[in-house]
């Protein structure tokens, strides 16, 4: 069996999850992986078989997806030519993490596609939404990497197909402490403006992690670094609480290790949106704007913010055996209609 494993490299969440589930995979069948987007900052473990373009997202630095930049960096023909680079007719279905030159290579050539992503819970409608949907950013999401079949994680189990958050094994293996520092990770925002903001709390000490800055540096309370694996789980193991954009992986792994958690939704971002509102179920804390009441909110929730926590973790072992189930049932499901057929 030959498995072709697409990851979305945009944000760390989608090669988090693929350093999680691809050695997991590779028990069952040969995998190859393509990695798509022009700025992605992470690595995974083992080859990247195939490189593509793809489609990314821009920030504008201020919190903000950029949607000027988003759409001038998209390469239509530079899209086809990766979709016809790759040799889908050689894979018996795809696994797919929310990347779109593997998800419609299969879809064109009638290969099965498992969608894997935490995007891939929005083709439920149980899964939580903002107040104000948006039918254009749900249609994105139904539509940006098609598929056939869907193992899609999330909070909670809002589906039969939707399985509880990854934990990757970096972040189980740590033993938390409550210390007096604070973790942001906001990757939409300059480090500089990030620096200004939090410095002006002093009841704590900040750690912040850019993908903007080269070299860290210490400036008043505030810590700031290069976005690097080992720092930041060092810095999240024994910080007081976490501040981070609404992404699906980094509040599901503040909520596992039990700490304190605000978030601050990137805008114009329908998913992140989507998980304030869930997380605002929960009880956690949204911050959805940068005004002059902000500092003043950070600190009311460095003394009175409730921690958050995780009702299960997914099972490794389980979520690549209904993976792989899922994709052989889609694969032969062809042969079934047409036998019914006959």
């Amino acid at each position: 069996m030959k498995i072709l494993y697409g990851i979305q490299g945009t944000g760390h969440g989608h090669i988090s999850r693929a350093r999680v589930v691809l050695p997991k995979l590779r028990e069952y069948a040969e995998v190859d992986v393509l990695v798509s987007g022009y700025n992605y900052k992470m690595n995974i473990d083992g080859e990247i078989k195939y490189k593509a373009r793809g489609l990314s997202l821009t920030y504008d630095n201020n919190g903000s997806i950029d949607m000027l930049e988003t759409a001038l960096n998209i390469n239509p023909i530079k899209f086809l030519q990766d979709m016809q680079g790759v040799p889908i007719q050689e894979y018996d279905f795809v696994v797919n993490d929310f990347e779109p030159v593997t998800a419609w290579a299969a879809n064109g050539a009638g290969i099965p596609c498992v969608a894997i992503s935490h995007q891939a819970s929005f083709l439920s409608e149980k899964a939580p939404r903002p107040e104000k949907k948006s039918l254009v950013a749900e249609q994105v999401m139904k539509h940006f990497a098609p598929c056939t079949a869907a193992v899609g994680s999330h909070y909670l189990r809002y589906d039969d197909f939707i399985e509880p958050p990854i934990i990757r094994k970096q972040i189980r293996d740590l033993k938390p402490t409550l210390g007096e520092h604070v973790t942001v990770y906001l990757p939409a925002f300059d480090h500089e403006v990030l620096c200004s903001m939090f410095s002006q709390v002093k009841t704590v000490s900040w750690d912040i992690f850019s993908p903007s800055c080269e070299r860290a540096y210490t400036s008043g309370n505030v810590n700031v670094h290069p976005v690097g694996n080992e720092t930041f789980l060092n810095s999240i193991e024994g910080c007081l609480g976490i501040v981070s954009a609404t992404g699906f992986e980094t509040t599901s792994e503040a909520m596992f290790l039990g700490k304190k958690l605000l978030t601050i939704p990137i805008k114009k971002q329908y998913e992140q949106l989507c998980n304030a509102a869930a997380l605002t179920e929960l009880g956690g804390k949204v911050v959805y704007e940068i005004d002059e009441d902000f500092t003043y909110k950070v600190s009311n929730w460095i003394e009175e913010g409730e921690v958050l926590s995780l009702a299960e973790i997914s099972d490794e072992d389980y979520l690549a055996e209904k993976i792989i189930r899922a994709g052989l049932r889609e694969k032969a499901s062809p042969l079934e209609e047409q036998e019914v057929a006959a």
